[in-house]
C-alpha cells in the first residue's frame, strides 16, 4: 500500500539513509520531521504541475449569494480541493470567466468546473506519479539528509528526466483534442466540403 510515508521512506532509501515508519518515528525524530514539513509543499507542487489522469474531478458550481462588485454578473466559490482550473464551461460550452484568489467570475447561472484537486490518497496515485513523487522528495531533502550538493543535483536531474517521460505517457492516455469545426479545417487544408 502506497502512502506519503512509504514514498518518503524509499526516498530516503534512494539517500542510503535509514527508513521512516511515521512522520512521528521517535527512533528517526530528524529525517521524520524533514519529510512531514517538506512533504505537503513537494505533493501539491507535482499534483498542481500537470493535469495527472488520477487526481482530475468535475464538479457542477452554484453561484455564491452576493455577485462580485463590478464586471461579471456572478461568482462562484472554487472547491476547497482544487489545485488548478483546468476548464470551465456553462452547458458544455466555453465561456468567457476571471478567476480571482479563491472565486471564479463569470455571466452564468451555473458553472461546469474541472480541474485538479489535491488528492492524499496516494494509493489511488497512477505508478509513475508515486515513482515521481519518490524522486522529488528525494531531490527535495538530498541535501539535508547527505551533506551532498552533487547528491542534490544527481536527483533533481534524475526527477526532471522522469517527470518529462511521465507527462508524455500520462498525457497519451487523453483522447485527442478537436480543433473545432472540422469542415472549416478539412476546407483549409484543401478538402472539399
Amino acid at each position: 500500500m502506497t502512502t506519503a510515508v512509504s514514498i518518503c521512506s524509499n526516498a530516503l532509501l534512494m539517500l542510503g539513509a535509514q527508513t521512516i515508519n511515521s512522520f512521528n518515528d521517535a527512533a528517526n525524530l530528524d529525517r521524520a520531521k524533514l519529510c512531514a514539513n517538506l512533504y505537503p509543499t513537494v505533493r501539491n507542487d507535482l499534483l498542481r504541475s500537470h493535469p495527472w489522469n488520477c487526481a482530475i474531478k468535475r464538479m457542477l458550481l452554484a453561484p455564491d449569494s452576493t455577485p462580485p462588485a463590478f464586471g461579471y454578473s456572478q461568482q462562484f466559490q472554487l472547491p476547497t480541493d482544487c489545485l488548478r482550473v483546468l476548464e470551465v464551461t456553462a452547458g458544455g460550452q466555453q465561456i468567457d470567466y476571471l478567476l480571482e484568489g479563491r472565486q471564479i467570475q463569470a455571466d452564468t447561472t451555473s458553472l461546469e468546473l474541472r480541474y485538479v484537486f489535491l488528492n492524499t490518497d496516494e494509493n489511488s496515485w497512477d505508478e509513475s506519479l508515486v515513482n515521481l513523487a519518490t524522486l522529488a522528495m528525494a531531490a527535495r531533502i538530498a541535501y539535508a539528509v547527505t551533506q551532498s550538493a552533487s547528491m542534490e543535483q544527481t536527483r533533481t536531474q534524475e526527477f526532471q528526466m522522469a517527470l518529462r517521460v511521465a507527462k508524455a505517457v500520462d498525457g497519451q492516455e487523453e483522447p485527442p483534442q478537436t480543433l473545432g469545426d472540422e469542415r472549416l479545417l478539412s476546407a483549409r487544408l484543401g478538402g472539399g466540403w
